[in-house]
């Protein structure tokens, strides 16, 4: 892994916990509770919303390398 990468990595999960630790002293300000089924549905959301993010990041490199998105017949751009 090139030194580049691993900075790259080192300042998202940073920016991640400093995300959370953010929202937790917010929730805390202002008193909001959640029982433990909030917490499952909270962090169910936010796997599937990576999920999701994550395949169709995904779905839109792979057609672009397989070369799903060039054109069959160029010859339909002269208009």
């Amino acid at each position: 892994m090139s030194r580049t990468t691993l900075i790259a990595i080192f300042a998202g999960v940073t920016a991640l916990l400093l995300a959370g630790w953010g929202v937790a002293l917010l929730w805390i300000e202002t008193g909001v509770t959640m029982t433990m089924h909030g917490w499952i549905a909270y962090a169910l959301g936010g796997i599937a919303s990576l999920a999701l993010s994550i395949g169709l990041f995904w779905l839109l490199f792979h057609s672009a390398r397989e070369g799903h998105d060039d054109l069959d017949r160029p010859e339909e751009l002269d208009g």
